[in-house]
């Protein structure tokens, strides 16, 4: 994901658009990443620079939190304990 998108992405759930994003895995571009709305508290995870801001009964769960477990070392604690729709 090219950065410059954040400027034009707002969250799907309540269309706040001053998401914060937090970059784990990046180059030129963002390949895995959290975008979080601190409006509602959804995280959004960017999977192979993509990324995955669909609604919550369309998420994938085992994904998400396979996803979660993995960077819980560099995730702040209200993505890794608190965010919606599910946490750790």
């Amino acid at each position: 994901m090219k950065r410059e998108l954040l400027d034009i992405l707002a969250c799907p759930i309540d269309k706040y658009p001053d998401l914060e994003l937090y970059e784990l895995n990046s180059k030129e571009e963002i390949i895995e990443g959290v975008i979080y709305c601190p409006q509602c508290s959804r995280f959004y995870p960017i999977i192979d620079a993509i990324p995955i801001m669909l609604p919550d009964e369309l998420r994938d769960k085992e994904e998400d939190l396979r996803f979660l477990e993995k960077w819980k070392e560099k995730l702040p604690d209200k993505i890794i304990n608190k965010a919606r729709p599910w946490h750790i």
